[in-house]
C-alpha cells in the first residue's frame, strides 16, 4: 500500500494532485506547525497582468506557534466574495466557466469555516470530486500518532499500514531514509514535470491552482494531471 502525507493546502497546484492520484491513502498533515507565507492560505490563479495570489486571511498575530489545525480564518473582511469576483473576472472566458463556477460558488456560501484546516480539507473533497480523485484521505491529528519529522512520517505510514511512501522531491534534503527502511517501508521520491495546457489568455504559466486548469480543461483535467508524471 502507498501512502502520501502533505499539510492541507488551499487551492493546490497540479503536482499535489499526482501525489495523491497514485497513492492508496493519503494522509492530511493537520497537526504540524503552520508556516506563513506558504501554500497553507494561498496560491496562484492567472490573470491577464499575470499570476496572482489569492488568500485566506489567517489570525496568526501573536500565535506564532500554532499548528495549522489551530489556526483561525479571519472574517473581518468578505475574503469570500474577494474570490470569488476575481474567479468571475478572469475566468469568465476560460471553456469550462459555467461548468464550475455556480458550484464553487455554492461552496464558498455553504457555511463559515472556524479553522483553516477545515476549510482546506473540504475543499480538498470538492476537488477530488471534480477531477475524479478517489484516493481515500485520513486526517494526522485522529490519528494518535507520536514523533516529529521523519519519524511522525514512518508512524503515521505504520498506521495506515503501508509499505510505501511516496514522498515529494524537496524532502530529499531532510528526510532521514534510514528510519524508513529500518520500518520495513519503501521510500519513494515523486517525480513531476509540470503538463502543458490550453490557457485563457497569454503564454503558459505553470505552478498555478488547480482551479485554472479546471477552468481551461474540464472533464480532462485529472488525464491533464496525469501526463506531467515521471515513472521512477
Amino acid at each position: 500500500m502507498i501512502a502520501s502525507i502533505h499539510q492541507p493546502h488551499f487551492y493546490p497546484w497540479l503536482g499535489y494532485f499526482d501525489k495523491i492520484d497514485r497513492s492508496d491513502v493519503f494522509v492530511i498533515l493537520d497537526n504540524c506547525q503552520y508556516k506563513k507565507q506558504e501554500y497553507q492560505n494561498r496560491n496562484k490563479i492567472k490573470t491577464t497582468k499575470g499570476s496572482i495570489w489569492v488568500t485566506v486571511p489567517a489570525l496568526i498575530k501573536g500565535r506564532s506557534d500554532q499548528n495549522i489545525n489551530e489556526v483561525m480564518i479571519d472574517y473581518s473582511e468578505n475574503w469570500r466574495k474577494r474570490h470569488l469576483n476575481l474567479l468571475k473576472a478572469n475566468y469568465r472566458e476560460a471553456q469550462f466557466f459555467e461548468m464550475y463556477y455556480n458550484d464553487i460558488e455554492s461552496f464558498y456560501m455553504s457555511r463559515r469555516w472556524e479553522t483553516l484546516s477545515e476549510l482546506n480539507i473540504e475543499m480538498l473533497d470538492w476537488f477530488f470530486e471534480r477531477l475524479g480523485i478517489t484516493t481515500p484521505a485520513r486526517i494526522a491529528s485522529e490519528l494518535n500518532v507520536e514523533g516529529a519529522k521523519t519519524e511522525r512520517n514512518v508512524n503515521i505510514c505504520k498506521a495506515v499500514e503501508a509499505d510505501v511512501y511516496l514522498s515529494g522531491q524537496g524532502a530529499k534534503s531532510y528526510l532521514e531514509e534510514n528510519l524508513f527502511a529500518e520500518a520495513g517501508i519503501e521510500l519513494r521520491f515523486q517525480e513531476y514535470r509540470h503538463p502543458v495546457y490550453p490557457q485563457t489568455y497569454g503564454e503558459f504559466e505553470p505552478y498555478l491552482s488547480v482551479v485554472d486548469l479546471l477552468f481551461n480543461a474540464g472533464g480532462r483535467s485529472l488525464e491533464i494531471i496525469r501526463e506531467g508524471r515521471k515513472t521512477t
